[in-house]
């Protein structure tokens, strides 16, 4: 989560970073999900970021932070700044749903037209997935009562028999 943090901060992408260390894009993705990574890679990362790589290891950035008085955890961030970091991933993968449902969707419609004009069986498609998507948007943007953080916490709660 720590090269995730040193990205944003830096403005790049996943792929402008990969494309600068010399490491695949997936490697990136799995690193920023707190995949341990080889020596290699972290000095390939220490030079992109232009950090020493076992500050890239190692909780010294932690250690700082908490000097200052701010809860970090061992990857160096805090525990705001993980939930965002979570928090907007999911905001990506809801976007990234809708790209590929528009994307599809589109592709149906064209072979649909092209196989049986008459009939237009892509609507059942469309509602089906497209049903699945409105929920999925409804859940990352906190719309759902139910699904929600403080439906959570109050479960938590609940089961527990004292408040968090």
């Amino acid at each position: 989560m720590l090269i995730q943090k040193l990205r944003l901060q830096k403005g790049w992408s996943q792929e402008q970073v990969a494309e600068l260390s010399g490491l695949s894009v997936r490697t990136i993705q799995r690193i920023e999900r707190g995949q341990t990574a080889s020596v290699e890679t972290l000095k390939a990362l220490g030079s992109v970021f232009d950090i020493d790589f076992s500050k890239l290891r190692e909780p010294d950035m932690a250690i700082e932070a908490s000097l200052n008085n701010q809860p970090v955890t061992l990857s160096g961030i805090t525990p705001e700044e993980a939930l965002a970091f979570a928090h907007v991933r999911k905001i990506k993968g809801f976007y990234m749903h809708a790209a590929q449902f528009g994307f599809v969707m589109v592709l149906l419609l064209v072979i649909n037209l092209l196989t049986s004009p008459r009939y237009l069986w892509v609507g059942w498609v469309f509602l089906g997935w497209g049903s699945g998507l409105l929920f999925h948007g409804l859940r990352v943007f906190d719309k759902v009562p139910f699904l929600n953080g403080d439906w959570e916490r109050r479960q938590v709660e609940r089961f527990l028999g004292r408040r968090l």
